[in-house]
């Protein structure tokens, strides 16, 4: 929830383990947000800009938070954040790196790009909840976050 408002979490992932682990850690953590996935970068901008399968907005809103994989096919995380960060509405979205990297080039780039979160994929199932109880709780219940733009 944001500002008592349900909120859209995109999760742009390619691996189906790693999809998964994350749905149920966040259902797990008890999050009751919508989740949407896509594979791969190219398909992350089109959701964003709502082209081709996302082009209806009321089935795929905007969505407030990204969870980014740095490591993808067609466009990776790196080439995606930096495409978000430039759009003047995008940008306002915030992102989150959930990678397996933890080299320290990952971490300076992405922040380089304007990440506002990088978090490293714990191996565990209870790392991993843990992790996305950390982050739903901050992102959805402290921050204080502009509100949706209408209009894409």
């Amino acid at each position: 929830m944001i500002n008592n408002k349900a909120v859209t979490i995109l999760i742009a992932d390619d691996d189906d383990d790693d999809r998964m682990m994350t749905r149920e850690a966040l259902r797990e953590a008890r999050l009751l947000n919508n989740l949407d996935f896509v594979k791969d970068g190219e398909e992350l901008m089109d959701y964003l800009y709502a082209r081709g399968a996302y082009a209806d907005r009321r089935s795929k809103p905007l969505p407030g938070l990204i969870l980014l994989d740095l490591n993808m096919p067609k466009k990776d995380g790196r080439e995606a954040l930096s495409e978000i960060k430039r759009d003047p509405v995008l940008k306002k979205i915030p992102v989150i790196v959930l990678t397996t990297s933890k080299l320290e080039n990952d971490i300076f780039r992405s922040y380089d790009l304007g990440v506002n979160s990088f978090i490293s994929k714990p191996i565990s199932f209870e790392g991993m909840v843990a992790a996305m109880k950390a982050m739903s709780q901050y992102w959805l219940n402290i921050v204080q976050l502009p509100p949706e733009e209408s209009g894409r």
